[in-house]
């Protein structure tokens, strides 16, 4: 097929669409599912090819996915309505991966805490700071994004991070952020923040039982290092 042929003009057999029915979505190679989200290409580049180019500049799909809805859209052939539909596709992904399959959730080791926040965090392009509200029995309460960008006491305020757990309230709370590096291990200002933030907690009769640093594919937990 000549390069820039719309899929229209492909062999019906040969069309992602067309395969995804009859054989399987995991008959799709990632730039043909990919293609199907894209909906349509641009002149000169089908939806296939503008897939196949997106993953070549990012490396991969886990790359690709991490990038912001705006970074997206300034991708020539993607634009803002590509652009949000691939960012939706890749929310829903992540969510689906964080679920345990239990109606409700239990927090109470870092092993349970990355199988549910591991697939939300470890992809993106940037550092975000939430916590995870407890019950009495380290049921998930609720869970809050505190900041995003670079981790710093400027960022994340004991004020901002107190207060939904006093709003809620929640027995208890664990800390979570993610390095984009994909190393996990933490930093200087991770601990200093973790001990500014055990040390308020005390002051407000809350528990914090962890900050689970998150990385791709692993993750460090201070609670474990006896940073707590």
């Amino acid at each position: 097929m000549a390069s820039g042929a719309g899929i229209g003009e492909w062999p019906e057999e040969d069309r992602p669409r067309e395969r995804l029915y009859h054989k399987g979505a995991e008959a799709l190679a990632d730039s043909e599912l990919l293609a199907i989200q894209l909906g349509c290409g641009v002149r000169g580049r089908n939806a296939v090819e503008l897939a196949r180019e997106m993953l070549i500049r990012y490396g991969s799909l886990s790359a690709l996915a991490g990038r912001g809805v705006a970074e997206l859209a300034g991708i020539r052939g993607v634009g803002r309505a590509k652009a949000v539909r691939l960012a939706s596709a890749f929310e829903l992904t992540r969510r689906l991966r964080s679920r345990n399959g239990a109606a409700r959730v239990i927090l109470s080791s870092p092993e349970q805490v990355y199988a549910r926040y591991g697939p939300l965090m470890e992809d993106l392009d940037k550092e975000v700071f939430r916590i995870a509200l407890l019950d009495a029995q380290n049921g998930l309460v609720k869970d809050v994004v505190i900041s995003e960008g670079t981790l710093s006491a400027s960022l994340v305020h004991p004020r901002e991070v107190f207060k939904p757990a006093l709003l809620e309230p929640a027995a208890s709370l664990i800390l979570l952020h993610n390095h984009p590096s994909g190393d996990p291990t933490p930093s200087r200002e991770d601990v200093r923040l973790t001990r500014q933030l055990v040390e308020c907690s005390r002051l407000l009769d809350l528990r914090i039982h962890d900050h689970v640093v998150i990385g791709r594919g692993r993750f460090v937990s201070l609670a474990e290092r006896g940073t707590l």
